[in-house]
């Protein structure tokens, strides 16, 4: 035990002076204490040990230190005095300017306080998933059709940048389900981001961000859907609308529909001028046989849209690529 007091004090110092501390890990004097555990008695063995792995925690603590201590000598003080231009007579000031909010997540703050207080939670959706709740749990079969509709970025792991917020729903009906079953009901929304393997042009984005919905009870109806998107979309844009809907197919509802709106005037719409909107339907009895509830008990409805498309129906924006571009003249016009 005094041998290892002694290379303690001695390492110690080493580490100190040393402008390559974690060196004196790898010293052949701290290498051979292991090599003589072996030939101890086995009643010393462990004491000695434990002294051993004590020294090597003592010795890291100074490594770190030391290292701490070599990385700060290479950086140099900043003057805070010193002028911007130091060819020039006078200190420049710094060009400076306030920043703003996104358009994007000011109207999305927008979207996601209406459905709040219409009584719908909110979740963000992810931003990397798997093949289940990217298409298993929304009743896209294996091999399926409906799967070349979604063209998808994949990871080498097999992992999914979703390419709709419906990758949450799985999980969104089974977190629900225990207050579905004590006479509840679920009322959800999920947002975020979402990626697709798109050629990008004035309508069309790999990034863009959607919206969706889901809402389960044991009467859910499509006129309680069709109310719901109606109140949304009449609160959205400050005035009473015509809606209207035609079929649609999407895997995960049956029957399922494409929603339109009359063209608010304050967007310059006329009577007769229909903009469609969303997807929407009642929720597909697989889909919540995927959730383990049971769809002879329980039903519900829902929906999924672009935020991009009502922000730029609102303010007559003319091109989605104005969104990613980064462009300062574009973000100031909503600052």
């Amino acid at each position: 035990m005094a041998e290892i007091d002694e290379l303690r004090t001695a390492l110690l110092a080493r580490i100190e002076a040393s402008e390559s501390p974690r060196d004196v890990l790898r010293a052949s004097e701290f290498k051979q204490l292991y090599a003589k555990i072996p030939q101890l008695d086995p009643a010393e063995r462990g004491a000695y040990g434990k002294q051993i792995n004590e020294l090597k925690v003592a010795l890291e603590t100074a490594i770190d230190a030391r290292q701490s201590a070599i990385e700060d000598q290479l950086v140099l003080p900043l003057d805070i005095t010193a002028p911007w231009d130091i060819n020039g007579s006078e200190p420049a000031l710094l060009p400076t300017e306030n920043g703003s909010v996104h358009p994007l997540s000011k109207e999305l703050e927008r979207v996601v306080d209406i459905f709040t207080r219409m009584g719908f939670d909110a979740h963000e959706s992810r931003q990397i998933d798997n093949d289940w709740n990217m298409f298993g749990a929304l009743n896209f079969p294996e091999g399926h059709p409906a799967r070349d509709g979604y063209d998808t970025f994949r990871t080498e792991e097999g992992f999914i940048p979703p390419a709709h917020t419906s990758t949450m729903q799985n999980r969104v009906l089974r977190a629900g389900k225990a207050k579905l079953e004590a006479g509840g009901q679920i009322a959800s929304i999920s947002y975020g981001r979402v990626f697709r393997n798109e050629d990008v042009d004035a309508t069309h984005e790999h990034t863009f961000y959607q919206c969706e919905g889901v809402f389960v009870s044991d009467s859910a109806t499509l006129g309680q859907m069709l109310g719901t998107l109606r109140a949304f979309f009449e609160e959205y844009y400050g005035q009473k609308l015509l809606i209207k809907t035609q079929p649609g197919y999407f895997p995960f509802v049956e029957p399922g529909l494409e929603f339109a709106i009359e063209k608010p005037a304050t967007l310059g719409g006329k009577p007769g001028d229909w903009l469609e909107m969303l997807g929407c339907g009642m929720i597909h009895p697989n889909v919540l046989r995927a959730a383990d509830i049971d769809p002879e008990k329980y039903r519900g409805f829902a929906w999924g849209g672009g935020v991009e498309r009502l922000v730029m129906l609102k303010y007559g924006i003319e091109d989605l690529r104005h969104f990613e571009s980064g462009k300062l003249a574009f973000l100031r016009k909503f600052a």
